[in-house]
């Protein structure tokens, strides 16, 4: 199964969880695809099977800016290609923020509702003020996903 891994991250770290993801995905035998940096175009030719964002939180809830113009893209096509696909979101944020922890994340799951994913698992919510290791935080659910995601 080809997985599309789409991330977006200020300091790293999402990007971190989301190349640890892409690597446990690849052990487990499935296909997986990461560029921080994608196009629309660039996760169309990879034709996905299954879709999962990692992404950190900025400011007062939003999305990084290295997410935003793939966001945008998707957001205002809305592309057919998705619908049905198996989905699901890892967001990074900081709980002392209130109700803006994970707001990122968020976003990404009212995203692939949108677009008609599926939602496969709850989104994992890694909190950096409790853990300094996102990317060994988000490895249970990790294998969550594997398996669900296994034909």
């Amino acid at each position: 199964m080809k997985v599309a891994i789409l991330s977006g991250s200020v300091y790293g770290t999402a990007e971190e969880v989301a190349r640890h993801a892409a690597k446990l995905l690849r052990d487990a035998g499935f296909d997986a695809w990461h560029d921080p940096r994608a196009t629309l175009a660039d996760v169309q030719a990879f034709a996905p099977q299954a879709l999962l964002a990692v992404t950190s939180t900025t400011g007062m809830g939003e999305l990084p800016d290295s997410l935003m113009p793939l966001y945008s893209t998707i957001r205002d096509q809305l592309p057919g290609f998705f619908r049905g696909l198996p989905g699901a979101v890892i967001g990074l944020g900081d709980a002392s923020y209130g109700d803006t922890f994970c707001a990122g994340g968020e976003q990404m799951c009212e995203l692939f509702a949108e677009l008609g994913v599926r939602e496969v698992l709850p989104m994992l919510r890694l909190d950096a003020s409790e853990s300094v290791t996102p990317e060994t935080d988000a490895e249970p659910w990790l294998a969550e996903l594997i398996e669900t995601l296994r034909p």
